[in-house]
């Protein structure tokens, strides 16, 4: 079973993680972390889950989430060939105590303190901030050591004096470890992705959130804009992606580990999502992947630079 709470591994005695995305679509379910995080698209559209903030994104989307903030990127449905609707997105993950509490004593952090802590709530920067934004943030992918310290800084300070930006969260959503959230948004969020797995109905999930079922299915497709069975497909769907990129159990063992009573059934909602069958998904991504290695001469012996 998938846990909620993301354990984000960095280099040794390093503070920050700097890493590029490139995968099919977004398969991470709902989950936290106690790193703040800064996700900048360059490739992809579907919709932005932010605690309780149910928004679209697309190309350029930057946005800045705090410790412990409840979120997950669903892309859009990908296309026939199930590579079509790639996700390129740079992550940048720094730890809590990157920016220690001693800072509000220093004036030149001030910007910066106040900006971790409207950050609870999760923020979204617009045009034309994020333009310059992202430049800097493809800037710091290409930097190391002191020189990517000092320029992720440099970030931080940009976007704490920034005035294009939105708050997303309607009110702070702090969590504990492992504990359920209070907003209804989220628990609902939080019971599907941590049940999915399994076979569930709108009646338990409504149970759950404590509303009628009627009201349950409409409240759940205003705020995902999808009906619930629809949703819960897509969810096993994408972490049966995920399995098949891993590449580390048959596909009969992915059906039935992400929720699926048999492989027909999953083969064909496999289908009819990516336009390919589970074998070819993996195929197709294995080739794309190795033909990207090979150009880059990572494969048949060249060393590998992480």
């Amino acid at each position: 079973m998938k846990m909620m709470h993301e354990q984000v591994s960095f280099a040794p005695l390093s503070l920050l993680k700097v890493k590029w995305d490139d995968f099919p679509h977004f398969t991470y379910p709902w989950h936290f972390h106690s790193e703040f995080e800064i996700v900048y698209i360059l490739k992809s559209s579907g919709k932005r889950f932010v605690a309780d903030s149910v928004e679209t994104y697309q190309e350029g989307d930057i946005t800045l989430l705090g410790s412990n903030l409840p979120h997950f990127w669903k892309s859009d449905n990908p296309g026939e060939s199930g590579l079509e609707s790639r996700v390129n997105a740079i992550v940048v993950q720094f730890h809590k105590d990157f920016f220690r509490e001693e800072i509000q004593f220093y004036p030149e952090f001030h910007a910066i303190n106040e900006l971790l802590k409207r950050s609870s709530k999760g923020i979204h920067f617009s045009h034309p901030a994020n333009e310059k934004m992202g430049k800097m943030m493809k800037r710091l992918l290409k930097l190391d050591g002191l020189e990517r310290i000092l320029h992720f800084i440099k970030l931080m300070d940009y976007m704490a004096r920034s005035e294009h930006y939105r708050i997303l969260a309607s009110k702070s959503n702090v969590l504990e470890e492992q504990k359920e959230v209070g907003q209804r948004l989220d628990k609902i969020l939080h019971f599907i992705t941590t049940n999915y797995q399994r076979k569930i109905s709108e009646e338990e999930v409504a149970n759950k959130a404590g509303m009628a079922t009627a009201a349950f299915c409409r409240y759940f497709k205003e705020k995902t804009g999808k009906g619930f069975s629809h949703f819960v497909t897509e969810m096993r769907i994408g972490y049966a992606c995920k399995l098949l990129i891993e590449n580390n159990f048959s596909i009969c063992q992915i059906c039935f580990e992400s929720g699926f009573n048999n492989i027909s059934n999953f083969n064909r909602r496999f289908k009819r999502q990516t336009g390919c069958t589970p074998g070819t998904y993996q195929q197709q991504f294995i080739r794309a992947n190795s033909e990207k290695m090979i150009s880059a001469g990572l494969l048949f012996g060249s060393s590998l630079k992480i």
